[in-house]
């Protein structure tokens, strides 16, 4: 098993920055991807971007426009969300998510661990 813990989440205004992180623990070693999904009341859960948990690939869907950042702490076992210049379409609950899936598997059934969600909120 493995739990994830995410943090960072928030009310800003447009044009802000905000930094999501999502703590991974427990058999980390069978991960291979890790995620960011967000996911709007009434509608389905859509996949950010992604990092290979040990090559440190990344890739990325179009909803961030270029604006949003994964990276990772291989030591402190945490992975990141840097959002630059929010806007109120970005408003969501933000889901870490993890599995042994490839990278470029971004349907949520490939992922087998779900974080418990963080809510961030644009304000214009």
């Amino acid at each position: 098993q493995v739990q994830l813990v995410e943090s960072g989440g928030g009310l800003v205004l447009t044009g802000a920055s905000l930094r999501l992180s999502c703590i991974a623990s427990g058999r980390t070693f069978e991960l291979t991807t890790v995620a960011w999904f967000r996911q709007v009341p009434g509608k389905e859960r859509e996949f950010v971007t992604a990092i290979g948990w040990n090559s440190g690939r990344t890739y990325a869907s179009d909803v961030d426009k270029g604006r949003f950042t994964i990276f990772k702490d291989d030591v402190a076992n945490t992975m990141f969300l840097q959002m630059n210049d929010l806007e109120p379409a970005d408003t969501a609950v933000y889901y870490c998510a993890a599995g042994n899936g490839t990278l470029w598997n971004t349907q949520i059934g490939a992922f087998d661990y779900w974080g418990q969600g963080t809510q961030v909120t644009v304000s214009s």
